[in-house]
């Protein structure tokens, strides 16, 4: 429990230092956004065993998102010590934008609590469609890859999720705007 207690607040201030980033960049004012994932992986097992829900709250600054991530890699029941539950920094860039859809790429580092492969790491491309200004529904797929002393796996997943945002948001795209 104070492990948790720990992450929680890591957690935190974390978001904190989203906050003061964003006060300090006069040029774009960035939006706040909470998002909910639901994926299932190509794992062996139940369907509560490949499934995987998180949340993520991160700020959005023109093309670029940097968001915390916290959920478990999977609903399965764990009996004994709970090595599920983790956290990740998500760096997501808008690639392309046309219309209402965008396609995403995202990039992650993260840490899975008390488990013997803790060190995440993923590579998430998607396709995201703006709704309304605020509220953003994702298809994502890509690849989970988890690594510990001894031992190291991976995961294909295929992903969905509703992001909603603060304030209402117009997507942009880095590369390539349409007219």
């Amino acid at each position: 429990m104070y492990k948790l207690l720990k992450l929680l607040i890591l957690f935190f201030c974390f978001v904190f230092a989203l906050n003061v980033q964003a006060q300090s960049d006069s040029t774009q004012k960035p939006l706040t956004y909470i998002q909910v994932y639901y994926s299932l992986t190509n794992t062996a097992g139940t369907l509560g065993g490949k499934s995987n829900l998180s949340v993520e709250v991160g700020k959005q600054w023109n093309v670029f998102s940097l968001g915390v991530d916290v959920g478990k890699t999977t609903l399965e029941r764990i009996h004994g010590r709970d090595t599920s539950f983790y956290f990740e920094i998500r760096p997501n860039l808008n690639i392309f934008q046309q219309g209402k859809f965008t396609n995403t790429l995202t990039v992650g580092i993260g840490y899975i609590v008390a488990a013997p492969n803790n060190f995440l790491t993923e590579l998430t491309s998607g396709i995201e469609y703006s709704a309304t200004d605020r509220l953003h529904l994702n298809i994502n797929f890509g690849q989970f890859y988890y690594s510990g002393r001894y031992t190291a796996s991976s995961a294909t997943f295929f992903g969905v999720s509703a992001s909603y945002y603060f304030l209402p948001y117009k997507n942009r795209s880095s590369f390539f705007r349409p007219k």
